[in-house]
């Protein structure tokens, strides 16, 4: 009689946990910014091959701008183990103790899409990647969102019409520098909260990608946008590193495969996305486009290029150095 408790609790037992096991294992993916970006349909991307190649073992719940978690507050949430997995800007790793990532910061330090997979897709990315590892995050890749512009209410040709100008920028000492050198006013504010900020007046521009820009119809809060592409906008890939270790290996490795696949896809679509957003702001009459001539640029570069010295001591100059020698960059010959 104890014997047949036993089976009959030793059967429920299995059967609850053959259930629990069906259960797919799910990623919460927390992201700020709109689903219609090219991070936004990276994300869905990779939720639907996580799905696909796994076959339905796990399930991505993607959560895009700042539904779940605002900028300020992702970071933390991924460490303690709230949320599994983000892709947050470049610059939202200076704060966190990795200033090496505040190389892709620097104004002009990549000339193309070219130069800059060279780094983001070769030894010096994975490099960067590994220095998460004491953090308790695991970096698994770069994705694309563009090379940024200057946007404000009054014409921008020369890195002097835009002194005294109050301009937005995300938490970044070398974006505080770059915007220095310009002698403006950086901002540093939240992405969510910089439409409201422009339409007041609380700043006076900004700078973005142009998909970011069309998105959230900050094109409708700026007269004049100059298409300088001065700086580099991108996301890490990362997840927290104690659920990373703690997958089957197996699953693991398909996930890697939807993580590749999806960060081809991601730098695919992100000239396409900005090119298209682009045509929409020209088309919206709201924002007068002005792409510089060659001088013009020339003098932007002059103006920003000296931030790469002055934050060699933060950033590390070898780590600069290494970008430069991947991409053949030489800020001597300017």
């Amino acid at each position: 009689m104890k014997l047949s408790k036993l089976v009959v609790g030793l059967l429920a037992c299995a059967a609850t946990f053959g259930a629990y096991a069906q259960q797919p294992i799910v990623i919460k993916f927390s992201h700020v910014v709109a689903a219609d970006t090219p991070k936004g349909k990276a994300a869905e991307f990779f939720a639907q091959k996580a799905a696909e190649l796994t076959k339905n073992k796990v399930k991505v719940e993607v959560y895009a701008n700042s539904t779940l978690y605002k900028d300020k507050e992702e970071m933390e949430a991924l460490q303690l183990g709230a949320v599994q997995m983000l892709a947050p800007s470049l610059a939202k790793f200076g704060p966190l103790g990795a200033k090496e990532f505040e190389v892709f910061d620097l104004p002009f330090m990549f000339n193309s899409y070219a130069d800059l997979h060279k780094v983001t897709t070769g030894p010096v990315g994975k490099q960067l990647l590994a220095k998460l590892e004491p953090k308790g995050i695991s970096g698994l890749s770069f994705w694309d969102n563009g090379f940024k512009s200057f946007s404000a209410n009054t014409p921008i040709k020369t890195p002097e019409d835009l002194k005294g100008k109050k301009l937005r920028i995300q938490s970044s000492k070398v974006l505080e520098e770059q915007i220095r050198a310009m002698r403006a006013l950086p901002q540093v504010m939240a992405f969510s909260e910089v439409y409201q900020a422009l339409q007041t007046g609380v700043v006076d521009g900004t700078e973005n990608p142009i998909s970011n820009l069309y998105t959230q119809k900050m094109h409708e809060v700026q007269k004049h946008l100059t298409l300088t592409e001065h700086g580099y906008l991108g996301y890490a890939v990362i997840v927290n590193k104690k659920f990373w270790d703690g997958l089957p290996a197996d699953v693991r490795k398909q996930l890697d495969d939807a993580m590749e696949q999806s960060t081809r896809y991601a730098n695919q679509i992100a000239k396409i996305e900005n090119d298209t957003a682009l045509d929409n702001v020209k088309k919206s009459g709201k924002t007068q486009v002005h792409t510089p001539t060659p001088a013009e640029r020339a003098a932007f570069m002059k103006a920003l290029v000296p931030v790469h010295k002055k934050m060699e001591s933060r950033i590390g100059k070898e780590t600069i150095d290494a970008v430069y020698k991947a991409t053949g960059f030489d800020p001597a010959k300017l």
